[in-house]
């Protein structure tokens, strides 16, 4: 159900089991446009890392962020047994900053719709702290188009076009889906593409 921003312990928990979008494989419209990715990449709510650790495996620096040190450990242990090069951090999406690092591409897969409105505009300026001019970003959001009341909050095309009217230019808005664990049928998303002005 749609409802408040869930705290790091409550994303932290989902961990002790497989949550829903924790599909053990990079979500497959982010697999088509890896060769889109370019430089040193961000994955931001990596989760248990497979954008960062596709990312990686192309041969680029990967850096995944995440709140949880569940899903970051599993992250890690992912890396070692595959044999992959990648840094893994927990911490706050909405103080990128603190990383103190510049990336010329992000990774967003599922975390932009857990913002309520203000935390959202800081998100964005977030980004914005670490990718500079030039830089893309890549989000796999959930859509309003999704029939029900389950899963998180909705988000409409609207609200991507105002969130990133500002520093940003929107290249492209498509309908997408998310491959989730509790559906062969998925949930209906939308894959954005940006670049930083």
């Amino acid at each position: 159900m749609s409802g408040p921003r869930h705290s790091p312990e409550e994303f932290d928990a989902f961990y002790a089991v497989s949550p829903p979008w924790d599909i053990g494989r990079p979500q497959p419209a982010f697999v088509e446009l890896a060769h889109e990715l370019r430089g040193r990449v961000l994955d931001v709510g990596c989760g248990t890392g497979e954008h960062t650790l596709m990312a990686a495996g192309l041969g680029l620096q990967a850096v995944g962020l995440d709140s949880s040190p569940t899903a970051i450990a599993i992250a890690e242990n992912k890396a070692r047994d595959r044999g992959v090069t990648a840094r893994f951090v927990v911490g706050d999406a909405l103080e990128l900053s603190s990383l103190d690092d510049q990336f010329d591409t992000a990774l967003d897969s599922g975390l932009f719709h857990v913002f309520d409105d203000h935390d959202r505009a800081r998100y964005v300026t977030s980004l914005g702290d670490v990718i500079p001019s030039g830089g893309r970003y890549f989000m796999l959001c959930f859509s309003d188009r999704q029939p029900g009341d389950w899963g998180p909050r909705r988000v409409t095309e609207r609200e991507i076009i105002d969130s990133f009217a500002h520093g940003w230019t929107i290249d492209a808005i498509a309908a997408a889906k998310f491959d989730i664990t509790i559906s062969d049928e998925g949930a209906v998303a939308w894959l954005v593409t940006a670049t930083r002005s």
